[in-house]
């Protein structure tokens, strides 16, 4: 049985490498925000505006505990899913867990091509996104630190690179 878990800050490529890792792997993919706005019929953005940031952890901790449970599967969680509640430890005790890890500079720039689909985000100009970025992910590192294990993709800008990232997961951790 297949169980990955990838973490790590917005814009880090989780749903990329997830994705292909697991057509590499033949397991399912799964995005858990994605998984939550099938579930739920409602974007991320929309769960926000109705629920605040506390209703939409509690939510997404509920669907982190059953997309967790599936077998053969590689999960991308959201940005802040580890820093919530008992999520890393949780994660950690089911699954391979990778924290994804990139410079600011670089998450704010894969940022800046697409932050209005992120609520945390959205309305900041280059100057306030740089700042925001630095300042969460340095609360949010003492979360991601805790993955059994972490990739650094800061340079991930390239179909070889992506294939690289992936290579190592299936043979340095998965095995």
């Amino acid at each position: 049985m297949v169980r990955v878990i990838l973490i790590g800050y917005m814009g880090a490529g989780k749903t990329t490498v997830g994705k292909a890792l697991a057509a590499a792997l033949g397991v399912t993919f799964y995005d858990l925000d994605w998984y939550i706005t099938m579930r739920y019929h409602r974007s991320v953005t929309e769960i926000f505006a109705e629920r605040g940031e506390e209703g939409f952890r509690d939510l997404e901790r509920r669907m982190l505990h059953e997309v967790a449970e599936f077998e053969d599967v590689v999960v991308s969680c959201g940005g802040g899913t580890p820093c919530f509640f008992d999520n890393m430890e949780y994660m950690n005790s089911l699954a391979e867990t990778v924290y994804l890890k990139a410079t600011p500079d670089v998450l704010a720039m894969h940022l800046k091509m697409g932050k209005g689909r992120r609520p945390l985000i959205e309305g900041k100009s280059p100057e306030e996104l740089e700042a925001y970025i630095r300042e969460s992910l340095q609360a949010r590192e003492p979360f991601y630190s805790q993955a059994k294990h972490t990739i650094d993709v800061t340079v991930l800008d390239t179909f070889t690179k992506i294939d690289d990232c992936v290579r190592i997961i299936k043979e340095e951790i998965i095995k």
